[in-house]
This record gives structure tokens, sequence and C-alpha cells, in this order.
């Protein structure tokens, strides 16, 4: 019998893992620190507050224009309020978006489409951050299942509405979040939206970001010919907003607390949980490199029982469910 001591040198697919000098406990402001990203443009789903907010703090200190894409509109104007004030000069807007309304996500990325007709170099970096986790049995404006509709649905219209600003970037980086959660499920072909299936919010959690994965790799498949890039990531865990559904009884009996209300030693600060996704919207190693999964500032290893908190399921980057999934996103989005 084999001990394992430290994860695997080959990702799922065989392939030698990328590597970076960044760990789990490197912060957002660490990955860019001497980094100039003048002249760039990047957009953050969900940037209002979180991992979302620093993933905005980084990047726009860096240098980089960020929008701010939330459907909480006064927290994101807040939010970009306080960054822009350490910033010798704004860089940081807010806008309103709702991810689960189909309709108001395509009229969001056509009008800055249309105002991209002007920007000199496209949208250089989207980090498909925002989510939704555990909630009870939802529907979005559309009728999905709230969860594969926000965190996966929403997304998927919003980049591809956006794909001719992503086109011009010339070397774009779409950044799609998904999650330790994703080893919970693969996608339930006949019945993604729980229509006739009795519903478990954390099964549906799990195939959220099993899709929010595979959105990248057919994203990458489809359009890195043209220059446009993705990669899918695990944040690791940090309390903020997203654990909003769960009471503090459901915290402590899933060990997210102790008995006191502390958390356990192996959560971060939002800061650290942003790492990797500046990580791989920035890392100039990282040019021209997509449909991979990425935590902790370095590509996934395989799932492994030693290390209970990381590793990638093969199921989250199936080529082949990737391609299935985005034409049934296609199908159901129209």
């Amino acid at each position: 019998m084999t001990t394992t001591t430290t994860p695997a040198r080959l990702n799922v697919h065989g392939q030698p893992r990328i590597l970076s000098r960044f760990d789990a406990r490197s912060t957002a402001a660490e990955v860019v620190e001497g980094m100039d990203l003048s002249g760039q443009r990047a957009l953050v789903t969900g940037g209002g507050g979180g991992i979302g907010a620093e993933i905005v703090r980084a990047l726009a200190g860096a240098g980089a224009e960020v929008l701010i894409a939330d459907v909480a509109l006064d927290a994101a104007q807040a939010t970009a309020d306080a960054i822009n004030s350490a910033l010798p000069q704004p860089r940081v807007t807010a806008r309103a978006l709702d991810l689960g309304s189909l309709a108001t996500t395509r009229a969001f990325a056509d009008a800055l489409v249309d105002e991209g007709q002007s920007w000199p170099g496209g949208l250089d970096i989207l980090v498909n951050n925002a989510g939704v986790m555990a909630p009870p049995l939802s529907r979005t404006t559309d009728g999905h299942e709230l969860q594969f509709g926000v965190n996966f649905l929403g997304h998927f219209v919003l980049t591809r509405g956006l794909l001719p600003l992503l086109r011009a970037g010339g070397g774009a980086r779409v950044v799609s979040v998904s999650s330790i959660g994703h080893r919970r499920a693969g996608i339930q072909w006949d019945d993604p939206d729980y229509n006739t299936r009795p519903y478990d919010r954390w099964e549906a959690y799990g195939q959220s970001k099993t899709a929010c994965a595979l959105l990248a790799v057919a994203l990458n498949a489809r359009h890195s010919g043209a220059g446009v890039f993705a990669n899918a990531m695990n944040p690791g865990g940090s309390m903020t907003g997203l654990q909003r559904f769960m009471t503090e009884a459901e915290l402590r009996d899933m060990g997210w607390i102790d008995a006191d209300g502390n958390l356990p030693a192996h959560w971060r600060s939002p800061g650290q949980c942003a790492a990797t996704s500046v990580w791989l919207a920035t890392a100039p190693g990282l040019a021209g490199i997509g449909g991979r999964y990425f935590e902790d500032c370095a590509e996934a290893a395989p799932r492994d029982p030693a290390f209970p908190m990381k590793g990638l399921m093969p199921h989250a980057v199936d080529p082949v469910d990737a391609a299935r999934l985005w034409e049934l996103a296609e199908m159901m989005v129209g």
C-alpha cells in the first residue's frame, strides 16, 4: 500500500501540472505586486463584496480599468468608491447585472459591446465570480433552478454575449469560478432544473459548479483560436455572503465554524481566495493557456483522499461533456 504525501505531479489528463511560486496563503495583492496592468480592461461579476471585491482591488491596484457587474448595485458602487479612494485616479466603475434574468444579462452584454466599439483593445479579462450557494429550491426569472441558472446559465449568456470584446482583446483571459463542490455532482442531463426529481440543494450546487468548470473547457475549445483563453478554478473557503442561506447550526455541523463560532484554520481571507483568479487573469506565464482547472495558484491535482480539501474530479473537465453542456445551454437560453 502506498501512502500519498504530496499532490500528484500530473493533472487529470496525464500532463505535467502548471505550478507557481504562490500557494494557498498568497493574497491577490501579492500575485500582482510589481505588475503594470495599465491599458487593460477587466470585468468582474459579483465584485461588490467578498472575494470578488478583492479581485477588483488587486486588478485596479495594478493599473487595470475594472467594471464591477453585480446584482447589488449599491454595494458594488460603495466598493468601487472605496477602491478608487485609494488610487491615484479612479479606475473602477459599477453597473447592475442580474444573472438570474437572461434578458437582462443579454441587454447588459449588448450594451457593453456597443460601447466597446469605441474602445481600443476590447476586453482583456473576464472573471465570472458571482454565485449563489445552497438556497432552498428557488428559480430564476426564466424558471431555471437558481444555482444552475445564476452560476452557470447567466455566465454562459454573459460570456457568449461579450465574445466580440474578448476577441478584440487579443489574448483575453476568462476565469470561471468553480468550487471544490464540483465533486458533489456531475450534470444531470435529463433534468438539470429539478423539474421532476427531488431537489437537493448541495447536489444542485455541485452540478452548477461542475457546469462552471465545463464552461471554461468548452469556451476554450471553441474560441482559443480567436484569442480567447478560459480556465476554471477553485478559490478555497472563506466566510463571505455566499453562506447566507446556511444557519449557524448548519455551519457548525459542516465544520465551517466551531462551537464558539470561530473559523477553522484552513479557512482563508477573501484576499487569499482571490489570489488564484487574479493569478490566472494576469500571470505572464499563463498567456495562451486554457481549458484547465486550478486551485492554490497552481493547476489542480487529481482527487486524492489524502487531501480532502483539494483535487479535481475528471467529470469537471471532460471535453465531451463540455461540448454537450454548451449545446444544452444554447438550447436552454435560446
